[in-house]
Formats: C-alpha cells, structure tokens, sequence
C-alpha cells in the first residue's frame, strides 16, 4: 500500500456556525453576473464552463461551519476538533466503513469550548456499533466535559447512547503519541481555558493544527517557542480570527492575525499557511481581500521566500506527499481573489 499524508477541511468558522443569508447570496449572484460576457449565458454547457471558472468565494462558500479538520494518514484517520463540520464528515463516513461497523478513528480535541465540541452529538458514525474511536486531548478531564454537553439539560440525547466503542486517552501525562507511523505532539497556547496546538508528523512531512491561540509578544523572541514548534512544517493551519487591529481591541480573547501568522511562518521556515478560524462577521468577500492583503504584506517584507498563503475552504483537500511538493485541489480557485 502506497503512503498517504493528506488534509481536509470540513469546518473552518470560529466561535460560532455561520450559514450563509439571503443577502450573502444575492451579492455572490451580483458579483457573477457583472464578470459575466454574452457568450458565457449563450447555451448550458457554456454557463456550466463560466461556472467552473468563477474563484470559490462567489460560486461557493468558504465555509460556515466550525472547526473540524481531518488528517489521513496511511489507513488512520484523524479528526481534530468536533465543531459543526464534524456531522457534514460523518455523513460521508457513513457511506464507507463506518457505516458497517468497521471504521476506526482518532478524534483529537483542542480545547473544548462550544464552536469545537458542538458538532460531537450530530457525529452519525459515533451510533454505530462495531466502529472503534479514540477522543484524545490534553485535558484530563475530557471525558467529563464532553458527557457534560450531553446532560438532559442541554441536549435529548446522553452521551451514553452513543453504539460505538469508545475510548478516552488523555495526553496530559504523555510527551507524545504514536498513530500508526506517524507521531503527534502538542504545545500549550494562550488562549482561555487553554488550548493546543498539534504538530503532526509523517514520512519527513508535518502538519500544525495551531487554532485559537493568542500571541501577545509579537518580537522574534517573543514567538520563538511557537516558531520552533512550527519549525520547518509543510502546512500550517492557524487562527487568523481577528485583523492586526481588531487584536488590539479584543486582547485577551484569545485569537490572532493573518499579519502575525506571517511573521511566524517566516521566522519558522514554514512552507504553507492556511488561514483558519474565520470571523463569523465576515463575508467571503472580506475574506478574499484579507488574504489579498496578507499576499501583499509577505511580499513586501519578504518578497523572495517561497511560504505559500491560502484560506482554508471547506471542502479543499491538500496533499503532502505530492512529489515535491503540496498539492492543493483547490489551490486554483484561491489564486482568483478579484471579483
């Protein structure tokens, strides 16, 4: 069996699912129409082909969903984080082995607020009996905090009725944790009730799953634990929450920048960045120029270093074992950031 290192996004919202509105569809159609020439509206097969060429912020979604991102790793899987997009995952699961009782995963938690468990008791695959999970965080008390979700007050369904095999690992104890070939290990974050990120590591390539994390000392000595955590991973995917300013006005909340991304990807040696985490405020519109502008401030402080900048999009899928490189199967869409 050939090696595989691949990433999805299922969720990409932070603090709260943000479906899109009337007016947020009316604007996408508007955008579309005025890029549109006569020849493109002539016949079907020409506005399917007008279609496909549109960027993914107007014929598509960037996403609203919170956070779940999953990591294949050879035949492991791993999920991280159970926000909303966990049940838009599972329904595909359920089309696979999980839906036979025979599927296997780990479920890797970052810290347990709302936006990232929520998604847990709408997970199909967890009612099955015969499919095997591991829930694993840093928390010693993960077990308790995810039950208390559950409890009638607050949801019909107990965690008890859960059909699978489930089992808790708690990191807390552990420097590390193998999954098969590939090793995971975590670092703490500033961020309220704290939070982790997870480096993953896998025939010489590395993910960083590094969301909801705070950077108060912006100086290069200030980052260099973080930066040496990130030190040389192929793919970062990051927080990037709030704008530079709206860091400053919101301290202590616990999230970053797309700019202080940057500068950590640079001092780190990172090869890709995926900006995660979205405002639930924003428009895919505000999205696409916040990354046109984060594009323009990497060129103009380091205008001939290689780092990749993307958006994460649910959907996208990335590649790590792709020859050389990092194959993005959406990579195209995110390149076309004007409307």
């Amino acid at each position: 069996m050939s090696s595989r290192f691949s990433i999805k996004f299922y969720g990409v919202r932070g603090s709260i699912p943000t479906p899109l509105t009337g007016p947020d569809v009316t604007e996408k159609l508007e955008a579309a129409l005025e890029l549109a020439e006569p020849g493109d509206l002539a016949d079907e097969q020409s506005r399917k082909d007008f279609i496909a060429k549109l960027p993914v912020h107007i014929k598509g979604s960037i996403g609203g969903n919170s956070s779940c991102v999953v990591a294949q790793v050879d035949d492991h899987l791993i999920i991280f984080d159970a926000g909303t997009g966990i049940r838009v995952l599972g329904l595909e699961l359920l089309q696979r082995e999980f839906g036979k009782g025979k599927g296997k995963a780990h479920l890797v938690f970052s810290h347990t607020h709302w936006d990232h468990i929520m998604g847990l008791p709408f997970f199909g695959p967890l009612f099955v009996p015969g499919n095997q999970f591991k829930l694993c965080g840093v928390h010693s008390d993960l077990e308790t905090r995810l039950r208390g979700q559950q409890k009638f007050q607050y949801f019909p369904v107990s965690f008890d009725v859960f059909g699978s095999d489930i089992q808790f690992v708690d990191f807390s104890n552990k420097d590390s944790y193998q999954i098969g070939d590939a090793r995971l290990t975590w670092r703490e974050q500033y961020h309220p009730g704290k939070s982790f990120a997870y480096r993953l590591e896998h025939m010489g390539r590395s993910v960083i799953y590094a969301t909801d994390a705070e950077y108060k000392d912006q100086t290069p000595e200030g980052l260099k634990e973080t930066a040496d955590f990130f030190r040389g991973a192929d793919l970062v995917i990051f927080d990037s929450q709030y704008t530079l300013v709206e860091c400053l006005e919101k301290e202590d909340w616990g999230h970053s920048s797309t700019f202080i991304g940057i500068k950590l990807a640079l001092q780190a040696g990172v090869r890709k960045m995926a900006f995660f985490h979205h405002e639930p405020t924003y428009t895919d519109f505000r999205l696409m120029k916040i990354l046109e502008s984060s594009r323009e401030f990497k060129e103009m402080i380091a205008p001939f270093n290689p780092l990749e900048l993307v958006l994460a999009v649910e959907g996208r899928q990335i590649d790590l074992l792709a020859g050389d490189g990092i194959s993005d199967d959406q990579e195209a869409e995110a390149e076309q950031v004007s409307n």
